[in-house]
């Protein structure tokens, strides 16, 4: 299927690694203009070029900043110029006890998971109202759904990010402009591979063995999602053939909510 993105220019925060990479390198093979994000340059770079080793004929460039510095936001917007597909995907996760979680760990949390789209969005979505067209996708979790008690910072955050998709929707009514949101479920991407694999060292037991024992019982799909999988989607929506979906969560769980909807 040809998802029509020529010519259309993609911003993936948070893209050198896992899902966003996966996102940056099916955009660029669809034929769009692809910009990257890391907090360093020397990985924003080192991704641009695999990227460009992947897709030889890709337009691809990179920008660092932090989303947890405001005024990087700021820098980086400047040099971003026009922006047909914003996709908010930067974000952090972690197992942690509520009660060691201070201030200071839910403000850098809110600052990623939420302030991140804020910023962009409120930057962006401006220049799409005015241009015609365009497209904002949150990767979102099924965790802003069934908040985890081992991961409340990083459930209510991503909670936030669902409710701030669902309102942005409402200011694209009658346009052609869509806002939506991508529930991902438990995927393989390299931050949770360097986890499981540093537990398995630790354990003596092999990486894989100790994945699939993390699998969850709700789990329909029976393994873990590939970061791949969750672009598949993603691309859909960037895409013009899905201007009938506007305001949507869209699951991409693998079965593990129990919900109908």
């Amino acid at each position: 299927m040809d998802l029509q993105l020529t010519d259309t220019t993609v911003f993936i925060s948070g893209s050198t690694q896992g899902i966003g990479f996966a996102i940056a390198s099916l955009c660029a093979h669809e034929g769009a203009t692809v910009i990257i994000n890391g907090r360093h340059e020397e990985g924003v770079e080192t991704a641009v070029a695999r990227l460009r080793e992947q897709n030889p004929a890709a337009s691809v460039r990179g920008i660092a900043a932090d989303f947890a510095d405001a005024g990087q936001v700021d820098e980086l917007l400047d040099r971003l110029g026009v922006v047909d597909v914003l996709i908010n995907n930067v974000g952090l996760f972690d197992v942690t006890t509520f009660t060691e979680i201070d201030d200071g760990e839910w403000t850098r949390y809110f600052e990623i998971n939420l302030m991140s789209a804020v910023r962009l969005s409120r930057r962006l979505l401006p220049q799409m109202l005015e241009n015609g067209w365009g497209r904002i996708i949150f990767i979102g979790t099924e965790s802003a759904v069934d908040v985890p008690g081992d991961m409340i910072h990083y459930g209510a955050t991503k909670a936030a990010a669902l409710a701030l998709s669902s309102g942005l929707a409402k200011l694209t009514r009658g346009t052609e402009v869509t806002v939506n949101t991508v529930l991902g479920g438990p995927t393989y991407s390299d931050g949770v591979a360097a986890t499981v694999e540093q537990i398995a060292a630790a354990q003596s037991m092999s990486a894989a063995g100790l994945r699939d024992s993390l699998v969850r019982e709700s789990s329909l799909l029976q393994r873990f999602i590939e970061p791949g999988e969750i672009a598949n989607l993603v691309a859909f929506l960037a895409s013009p053939l899905s201007a009938a979906t506007n305001g949507a969560a869209l699951r991409a769980d693998g079965g593990v909510l129990p919900t109908v909807v």
